[in-house]
């Protein structure tokens, strides 16, 4: 990757935003040429006016990113094989063995564990600044531009199938297709006048690190709670270090905040029941909205949607990160076979099966993410009755346990 003078360049692909989907996008279409034999290189820039420092290894509590994702092992797959996984420390992963699920009004629970599947783990807990970190050594040693500049906006696609990208500074791209990896925000989205189905999960999520009395065990725990899900994840280099996600109502988000740390470490501690003992000291505590989006179409001439700016998720299951790889993924495969056919890369017959592979995944998961929101919210008592009788049930039958791992895991 080099930094460049972007004045008046043309591109076959501009990516909008190096987040970890924007570069995991074009690490995939430079692993994605070399796997189908590529006659000619795509011409590829990354937009993005924040720049990418290499993280330190975190072993103090308030070292370590608020970002952190639970990567499965297809993700972990895409990442090897563009090359990047090689490059996360192993310091900085952490691998998870078990995953325990309960039900905060009653008995209900279910495990899951990596020894039923005979694989070493579910997946891993990694700081998104590693990941991201790592995606980049990859476009380092390639051609890939990368241009620090906001974007001002897009301009209509011109007669010669180009789209005009106009910088902050003035300086104007020329790109045959636009990809917009820029976030739940996506401004790419709103200039190419793409709609969404959206509402407010009236939730909103506090992230912090925290320190337990008990050790964390390589295990991702939930507890759901009426008002949302409470999870632990373990973190790197330290057995009694988690980060937190919790999920509550706007409400009861605001009185935690509003508390001093000792406060929140014992109301996060009575909210978890206790299940790691004390919880003895807790980072600084970040909040943020939770909103389900849903791009109703993730393209049209000459632009394309991936990750966030196609879709969000609630973070109960950890999935959106995942969901994102996997767009990334799909879009790499089919730019590059599009390509080598010689088609219009913001055409129909490129994008359009794009999206059919990924849209109906996308919505099942979120669909599922929503049935899982509102089930564990419900309050009707005979509800929860056989919600708990359900889990008991489901965590007794481990060929069904088997297969839901495997499905999550992207092993199936």
């Amino acid at each position: 990757m080099s930094d460049t003078n972007s004045q008046d360049k043309h591109y076959d692909i501009v990516i909008v935003g190096a987040g970890l989907v924007g570069q995991a996008i074009a690490a995939a279409i430079l692993m994605q040429q070399n796997k189908q034999a590529s006659r000619q290189s795509l011409s590829l820039a990354l937009v993005d006016p924040a720049q990418v420092s290499q993280p330190p290894l975190s072993s103090r509590l308030n070292d370590y990113d608020l970002r952190v994702s639970a990567l499965t092992a297809q993700t972990q797959q895409l990442l090897s094989d563009v090359g990047a996984w090689q490059h996360i420390p192993a310091a900085a992963l952490s691998p998870y063995t078990e995953m325990t699920v309960w039900d905060a009004e009653g008995t209900g629970s279910v495990n899951f564990a990596a020894a039923d599947l005979h694989v070493d783990n579910l997946g891993h807990i990694v700081e998104n600044r590693q990941t991201l970190w790592a995606l980049q050594q990859v476009l380092n040693d390639s051609e890939v531009d990368f241009i620090h500049q906001p974007v001002r906006y897009l301009d209509n696609r011109d007669a010669q199938g180009n789209t005009p990208i106009v910088l902050e500074n003035g300086d104007t791209l020329q790109a045959q297709l636009v990809i917009g990896a820029d976030g739940a925000l996506s401004r790419v989205r709103q200039w190419a006048g793409l709609p969404t189905r959206e509402w407010d999960y009236e939730h909103h999520a506090i992230v912090a690190s925290v320190e337990c009395e008990h050790s964390v065990k390589a295990t991702a725990w939930q507890r759901f709670r009426q008002q949302g899900p409470l999870a632990f994840l373990p973190l790197a280099n330290n057995e009694h270090f988690a980060s937190i996600v919790w999920s509550t109502t706007e409400a009861e988000a605001n009185e935690l905040l509003a508390l001093d740390d000792a406060a929140f470490n014992i109301a996060l501690e009575q909210a978890f029941e206790g299940r790691l003992g004390k919880i003895i000291s807790s980072s600084k505590r970040v909040a943020f909205p939770l909103r389900q989006r849903h791009a109703k179409d993730y393209w049209c001439e000459g632009v394309v949607l991936a990750g966030d700016a196609a879709h969000t998720i609630h973070p109960l299951a950890g999935q959106g990160v995942n969901l994102g790889f996997k767009d990334a993924a799909v879009l790499a495969e089919e730019l590059v076979r599009g390509f080598n056919k010689g088609l219009d890369l913001g055409s129909v017959a490129v994008l359009g099966r794009y999206q059919r592979r990924r849209q109906a995944d996308n919505l099942i998961t979120m669909a599922t993410m929503q049935g899982f929101k509102e089930l564990f919210g419900a309050e009707a008592p005979m509800l929860r009755l056989l919600r708990n009788e359900g889990m008991r049930w489901f965590d007794k039958l481990l060929p069904v346990k088997q297969h839901v791992m495997q499905q999550a895991m992207g092993l199936k």
